[in-house]
């Protein structure tokens, strides 16, 4: 999956979530990609820095990671995950075995936050469980 930056020929600037840059072009060429802001079809990719995984071909994820964690200076995209942070039950170092079970079915769905090591991390996306990863602020960092 790779998040794409984007400007439509009206102005707007947004991101778009794509398998790869071949779908983005695929689903762009036949009309798919449409403006959030004025809806028109005539989307383009601006430049990005591609992500550069280094020294390992394991996914790098930091030893304790969160479900969702807000910051400073948040796009609109940052604030509509803020905002569903803070109405996510917080499920505490439970968050790998509270996500097992609403993914099975065992427990309600609803949205849900926590922390997990990468090694659970990983296995839960493995699985097939959408968890959306974010780094842990050191003790004492939190505003």
């Amino acid at each position: 999956m790779i998040v794409l930056n984007l400007l439509c020929d009206r102005g707007h600037h947004f991101e778009g979530w794509f398998a790869s840059g071949e779908a983005f072009r695929d689903q762009s060429h036949r009309h798919l990609v449409h403006c959030p802001q004025c809806q028109t079809s005539a989307v383009s990719q601006l430049p990005s820095a591609p992500h550069v995984k280094r020294g390992t071909t394991d996914l790098a994820l930091p030893e304790k990671t969160a479900a969702m964690v807000a910051g400073p200076a948040m796009t609109p995209l940052h604030q509509a995950l803020a905002t569903m942070a803070r109405k996510a039950e917080n499920v505490g170092e439970r968050f790998p075995e509270e996500a097992r079970r609403i993914h099975y079915d065992e427990a309600p769905a609803r949205t849900i936050r926590g922390v997990a090591t990468a090694d659970e991390t990983r296995e839960l996306l493995e699985e097939g469980i959408f968890v959306l990863p974010a780094p842990v602020p050191p003790e004492g960092e939190l505003h």
